[in-house]
């Protein structure tokens, strides 16, 4: 709830950080991501954008950060980092690429400042002149609580304003303990699990992974901002992908919210839907929202039942509830809504 009324902060180190540098590295990132990256700004992340294998499943979701026209930041979700630093290393290989891949997750931290009070928070800190910091761009060699943070982005997970912050391991100490301090609450990974629900963003291993006998295509995710550049050709997964959405979707994900009468059944991941016996879909992952008071999920439904608005089942625990199919987010937003 901290993170919805007023700010939260999250250690979120587990996550990958990794430098891609020299030349070639941006036709590198064209040749991997859905989206033209190569158009972002210097300064700026390039939003989300995803990772595809040759099926058109889903490697990962990811933000690039542009340092310069030859270098980037990328940060990979916590269960693909070591594979997508050498997914990064085996494609720039297969080009002829003489490209630098770091790892940098032993020397640096991740925090994430989240909330509608993030921007008062961050001031209360000495970061002041970050509050001008549009959403998606960042700042290099930050000032905050009398440290150097190396980068400070306008950004995060949870729906929210907020700040995302790479700092060297002691610096990171100082400015988490420092925005405690300022009045943000200490949050952690379950609290961060049920903000990305309620927001409708996705996580891997829940809503997309590279098995095509578990999840659909990439289309399947109705990835919005952009995520895939229709426009764009040559990167890994676009036959697949291109095939996918002339055949049609059969899976759509969906946001479903538990109705008054079966508010306190709670939708987990793998739990089946139902129209009429029939059964129509999974819970992808789902958990009990305290700012509505109810169970909230994402799901995969079948395309012939996805009408925004209906009434579907929920089979929790041979039990029956129902919920209603809504499009995300799936609660207001403290400063976004």
């Amino acid at each position: 709830m901290a993170v919805r009324r007023e700010a939260g902060i999250f250690d979120i180190s587990h996550m990958g950080r990794m430098i891609v540098s020299g030349e070639g590295a941006t036709e590198l990132l064209e040749r991997i991501y859905t989206k033209r990256v190569s158009k972002t700004k210097v300064g700026f992340m390039s939003g989300p954008t995803l990772a595809l294998n040759e099926y058109a499943r889903v490697k990962d979701d990811e933000m690039p950060y542009r340092l310069g026209e030859e270098e980037w930041l990328i940060v990979p979700n916590a269960a693909v980092a070591d594979a997508m630093l050498e997914y990064f290393s085996s494609i720039a290989s297969s080009m002829g690429l003489n490209v630098s891949i770091r790892d940098l997750r032993e020397r640096y931290a991740l925090l994430a400042l989240q909330g509608p009070g993030a921007a008062r928070v961050m001031e209360e800190m000495g970061g002041g002149d970050l509050l001008d910091l549009k959403p998606l761009q960042f700042r290099e060699n930050a000032g905050i609580a009398g440290v150097t943070a190396y980068i400070v982005s306008r950004s995060g997970w949870t729906g929210e304003d907020g700040f995302e912050i790479i700092a060297e391991v002691e610096a990171a100490k100082r400015i988490f303990k420092a925005a405690v301090e300022a009045g943000a609450k200490p949050a952690g990974i379950a609290a961060r699990d049920t903000l990305r629900i309620e927001a409708g963003f996705v996580l891997g291993g829940h809503e997309y992974g590279e098995d095509p006998l578990r999840w659909p295509c990439a289309v399947s995710l109705r990835y919005g901002l952009g995520a895939i550049d229709w426009g764009k050709k040559g990167f890994v997964g676009e036959a697949a992908l291109r095939a996918c959405r002339r055949e049609g979707v059969r899976w759509i994900r969906v946001g479903l919210v538990m109705k008054k009468k079966y508010a306190r059944m709670i939708p987990r991941s793998g739990y089946r839907l139902y129209v009429d016996d029939v059964d129509v879909g999974w819970v992808t992952s789902g958990t009990f929202s305290p700012v509505i008071g109810r169970g909230v999920a994402q799901a995969y439904i079948d395309s012939r039942y996805a009408y925004i608005g209906d009434t579907i089942e929920v089979d929790v625990r041979g039990k029956r509830g129902e919920a209603r199919l809504q499009e995300f987010p799936l609660v207001p937003l403290g400063s976004r809504g």
